[in-house]
């Protein structure tokens, strides 16, 4: 997996992360409320220190239906405290007792019936609330107004690549003829297509021109999946740049040509370049070009000392973002 720069000289913190699982919480936020009515029942849980799919696999037990039936937006990590909605697919059958599914890994806060299932991805955002512990180095209130005025690269995290950054490997395999099952490709080629991603997000952050406007930039609206360009670079482009209102993107690699042009082509096809099998994979997979903003605006980022050694950063990101990005620039940690 590519060496990922600093966009801000590196983090002048240091200390430890997940001592237990409340140090990292995550609270999922749909963006939208249940009807009241239909065949689904969105369950919002509580999890501690367990799996998204496993959760799901006993919600199906438990309501005796089929694991096929239980669905949720995004998966949230084992290690931690995370909120998430459920929906659960019982047409025409009364409900359970929610409350009897607790335990000690999970709580259900809130049963609601909704008229469609819950699709992977449907989900606005999450906010998050970690706590690092061992904390030293000097203060980060500088480095934080930063990110909160200019955001971060918007890196894929860590948790895209699998254990030991292992899953990029297992991609070149796949490509060069190893057969894999339905599931392992989907994740494989997530892998692939985010480390050639990252890679040229570090080439700009090198360069210096990550969140600064480039010849050929094609453009995301923030907080929304909506781009335009590539076009001219006007007043009225660089203004909306520096005011974060419209991000530079990279490329989602895949079949067809690139939509940059100019300076950012050239980049990204030098990126495509180095990594010829990589690309030619994503190709033959039949992904389409897509684009991804080079830019992670945290929203309500805040920090607060616990104690001399004990820092709580709060965020919220909204989907497909990972809140790991955000953290190292602050600190590093074990």
């Amino acid at each position: 997996m590519t060496a990922l720069p600093y966009a801000f000289g590196g983090p002048p913190l240091r200390g430890t992360r997940r001592t237990v699982p409340e140090d990292f919480f995550v609270d999922e936020r749909l963006g939208f409320e249940p009807d009241g009515a239909g065949e689904h029942v969105f369950v919002h849980i509580e999890k501690r220190g367990a799996n998204t799919d496993w959760i799901a696999r006993e919600l199906a037990k438990f309501a005796g239906i089929s694991p096929m039936n239980v669905s949720y937006s995004g998966i949230k990590d084992r290690h931690a405290v995370t909120r998430q909605t459920f929906s659960v697919h019982l047409p025409g059958k009364a409900e359970p007792d929610w409350h009897t599914f607790d335990s000690d890994e999970r709580r259900v806060i809130s049963a609601r019936r909704h008229s469609r299932k819950l699709k992977r991805g449907a989900h606005k955002s999450n906010a998050f609330r970690i706590v690092l512990r061992d904390v030293a180095g000097e203060r980060a209130d500088a480095i934080v107004r930063q990110i909160a005025t200019h955001g971060v690269p918007n890196y894929f995290g860590e948790q895209r690549f699998g254990r030991d950054a292992a899953n990029v490997e297992r991609a070149l395999a796949m490509f060069a003829g190893r057969r894999v099952q339905r599931h392992e490709r989907s994740l494989l080629l997530s892998a692939a297509r985010s480390e050639l991603f990252n890679r040229v997000l570090a080439e700009r952050v090198t360069r210096g021109n990550w969140n600064k406007p480039v010849d050929g930039d094609v453009w995301m609206l923030r907080g929304t999946h909506s781009i335009f360009g590539p076009e001219t670079i006007t007043d009225e482009i660089a203004r909306r740049c520096a005011e974060a209102d419209i991000h530079p993107t990279g490329p989602l690699w895949g079949e067809g040509s690139l939509r940059s042009a100019g300076d950012v082509a050239a980049i990204e096809q030098a990126v495509g370049e180095g990594e010829p099998t990589l690309t030619a994979g994503l190709a033959t997979a039949g992904l389409s070009q897509e684009r991804r903003s080079l830019v992670l605006m945290p929203e309500e980022l805040a920090t607060e000392w616990l104690a001399d050694d004990v820092l709580a950063i709060s965020f919220v990101l909204n989907a497909g973002a990972y809140a790991t990005v955000v953290v190292r620039e602050i600190c590093s940690t074990d």
